[in-house]
């Protein structure tokens, strides 16, 4: 293990952000967005397996050798917590760990937008983070968590799999439950969270129809919840939503979201000039504009909805990416290499553009 706590500890050093091991093949870190393989010895089998026997708690060892393939927290005195997952390719072992910083990042350090702030101060609602793996979501959520926690007293449940940044009560309460280790599943976690008089919920992840059920439920019952989605877009996420459900199912759903849904926060990271990361967002929220959309079942204008509600906060990959370029914190060539209508966004940067999204809501 002391090779292994080794690669860890140059890895926090290193400013990784995630480490891939796998039998016969170099130890790789993921800095800045890209994969780097670093000088160390290449794992055995007889290593990996020692490892596997050593860090995987105990909960969780029955669930990885009936699945072959698990997810846990680890931790490492004076090195730091990882999130991590276990699992075979070719039947052998590999793992997957992401590097989970002790303190939970501030809305300036991330680069967030103060709208943020200002959704996490909802009284109730649904707000979802979403986004491709490896995006940053569960950094974003956290940083909505500890705001609360540092502004508000309230009571916050959360449900993770498993738990990443590990919060202290300030003004808040904080229970943190991790599946498999305090509650079986989602679904039994969830099934009682409203019995333990939460003000706040927070699920790791929305994975299936129950979940979001539960979601929906606790916020029609005057409760926040948050969660993350994987979704590449914002108006994607309602669809996606929907997607869970059976067919007969869908316009009952889709009308107690109108209700209930708050926000959606999708975001890319962007390379920054002179190193580093930088969320791009793209914020859809449940104005009136959006909310009649919903309830007339045309999801197809939601962006261009979202296009034309920047005073009410909202904005498009396109505009939080041009938005960058102008604060000088990305080049041209990075924003339109993470824009969803990279033609457009060109047009931008030389001063057109096209009232199109208004044209089309009308």
């Amino acid at each position: 293990m002391e090779l292994f706590h080794r690669i860890l500890k140059t890895a926090v050093e290193g400013n990784a952000s995630d480490i891939h091991l796998k039998i016969g093949g170099p130890v790789y870190f993921r800095i800045d967005g890209e994969l780097v393989a670093i000088e160390a010895p290449v794992p055995t089998e007889e290593w990996m397996q020692n490892v596997i026997d050593h860090f995987v708690p105990p909960h969780a060892k029955a669930r990885l050798e009936k699945d072959r393939e698990v997810d846990f927290s680890y931790y490492v005195p004076e090195i730091g917590r990882f999130r991590t997952n276990v699992f075979q390719e070719t039947g052998r072992w590999a793992i997957a760990m992401r590097y989970v910083k002790t303190q939970v990042p501030s809305f300036e350090e991330l680069g967030l937008l103060p709208v943020l702030k200002k959704l996490a101060e909802s009284p109730r609602g649904i707000v979802l983070v979403s986004g491709t793996t490896g995006c940053g979501k569960s950094t974003t959520l956290a940083a909505m968590i500890e705001h609360i926690n540092s502004t508000q007293k309230k009571h916050i449940i959360t449900l993770e799999d498993p738990i990443e940044y590990v919060f202290e009560d300030n003004q808040s309460v904080i229970e943190q439950r991790e599946i498999g280790l305090d509650t079986p599943s989602f679904q039994m976690g969830l099934k009682h969270v409203l019995r333990q008089d939460p003000d706040v919920i927070m699920i790791g992840e929305m994975r299936d129809a129950v979940s979001f059920m539960a979601a929906i439920n606790a916020a029609e019952t005057g409760h926040l919840v948050f969660s993350t989605l994987h979704t590449t877009s914002a108006a994607q996420a309602v669809s996606r939503i929907l997607d869970f459900f059976k067919p007969d199912e869908r316009d009952q759903v889709r009308r107690q979201l109108v209700g209930t849904l708050r926000a959606i926060i999708c975001q890319r990271m962007a390379l920054k000039i002179g190193g580093g990361v930088v969320p791009a967002l793209e914020i859809l929220i449940n104005t009136p504009t959006v909310r009649k959309l919903l309830e007339e079942n045309r999801l197809e204008k939601l962006p261009a909805a979202i296009e034309t509600g920047v005073d009410d906060g909202m904005q498009t990959f396109n505009q939080a990416l041009f938005n960058l370029v102008k604060e000088g914190k990305i080049t041209e060539e990075e924003a339109l290499n993470k824009a969803s209508n990279p033609q457009a966004l060109e047009m931008n940067f030389k001063g057109i553009f096209l009232d199109e999204a208004r044209r089309i809501l009308t």
